[in-house]
């Protein structure tokens, strides 16, 4: 069994919904070794997430921005944690409705998502800087 991790940042993003794919297999070339396994993508952070989705069609996601800023809107007067603008406590509940992790079969040293998917950064702030991402990998 064959075990890598690599930790990385990627640059700032405004906030929405950006396909990350390329830069995490770029980032973490022992991938192409690993004949069948698991890959886990972590993001170090509570106001930015991680998802899988469809991969092509860029109004899906801000389709997805759309949904999640009505569904958890700014400047709810119930916050209580707002120290941090009123980006800040959307930004918290956001990430933990979609969570910190992805986790992907590996298959012939790729990534084996579908044909239309692909890892998004779920930026939750207007300003989240830039993210620090732990990616982990084990098999054969």
């Amino acid at each position: 069994m064959k075990i890598f991790q690599q930790a990385f940042t990627i640059r700032e993003r405004k906030r929405g919904f950006h396909l990350i794919t390329e830069e995490i297999v770029n980032a973490f070339p022992e991938l192409k070794t690993i004949q069948i396994g698991i890959c886990q993508v972590f993001i170090q952070h509570t106001s930015a997430s991680l998802t899988i989705n469809e991969n092509a069609d860029p109004t899906v996601r801000m389709d997805f921005e759309m949904y999640f800023n009505k569904s958890v809107p700014e400047n709810d007067p119930d916050y209580k944690h707002d120290y941090e603008g009123s980006d800040d406590m959307p930004a918290h509940l956001k990430a933990a409705i979609l969570g910190n992790s992805v986790t992907v079969p590996v298959r012939n040293g790729r990534l084996a998502l579908g044909t239309w998917q692909g890892i998004y950064l779920c930026e939750h702030r207007n300003h989240g800087g830039p993210r620090k991402i732990i990616v982990t990998a084990w098999g054969e």
